[in-house]
């Protein structure tokens, strides 16, 4: 199965050459290594993205906030170019940003503001694996000092390139060799407690026993369903 990664960045802002640059590359890096590009189905670093990713060659999967494409185009002003699939949440802006999180096996974050955070927070919270594009603005010049002050271990990695070739190029290596073992917060947490807290070893019918100088053996007395006779 094809990796998914998703992208989450400013949907409405005045961007830079550099910034636009910056997000069209990291759709085509996604597609050269033939991972699906997830986003928000929204304008902005997301929607250029969607972009160099379809131009070159990629799938690209949106996650819309409207029950319908009329909805999709005339509420929320979203594109659909560039999209091979679009998925009609019905569930607003907030709402999509869970399904979003949880449809990508990585994240990565580029640019972004209020909204974008919702979406670090969510896959943070969920032990995804997240890439941060430094250097492209808004939040992601944040996001140490905001792991620090949240003080929280749920299973999420976070890498950190100013190239979003190299950062792709990295998520995917550490995916494929690590993270997958726990991709996400609820996979790993039955896994993590399983391996700190085995289960004891039974035998057979035979349990363990002993005053904790030296266990043995002792075969385990079976029930024959009979009621005791009562003393007279």
């Amino acid at each position: 199965m094809k990796l998914k990664i998703g992208v989450m960045g400013a949907a409405i802002n005045h961007f830079s050459d550099k910034q636009l640059k910056t997000a069209y590359d990291l759709g085509r890096a996604i597609a050269g290594h033939d991972c699906i590009t997830v986003t928000g189905a929204c304008p902005g670093l997301p929607f250029e993205a969607a972009k160099g990713a379809s131009e070159a060659g990629g799938l690209v999967v949106g996650i819309s906030p409207g029950l319908s494409k009329w909805e999709h185009v005339n509420k929320y002003r979203s594109p659909v170019e560039f999209h091979d699939v679009l998925i009609f949440t019905g569930s607003g802006l907030m709402g999509r940003e869970v399904v979003n999180i949880r449809s990508s096996d990585i994240v990565v974050i580029i640019g972004g503001r209020s909204g974008t955070l919702g979406e670090f927070s969510i896959a943070y919270d969920e032990g995804k694996l997240i890439g941060v594009v430094m250097g492209s603005g808004g939040i992601t010049s944040e996001i140490r000092n905001i792991i620090k002050v949240i003080k929280k271990e749920t299973g999420a990695r976070v890498l950190y390139d100013k190239n979003p070739a190299a950062l792709v190029k990295k998520l995917i290596s550490y995916y494929r060799k690590e993270h997958y073992k726990y991709p996400n917060a609820y996979h790993s947490f039955v896994e993590r407690q399983a391996q700190k807290f085995p289960a004891p070893k039974v035998a057979g019918d035979v349990k363990i026993a002993g005053n904790g100088n030296g266990a043995k053996k002792s075969p385990v007395k079976k029930k024959t369903g009979r009621r005791a006779r009562p003393q007279e």
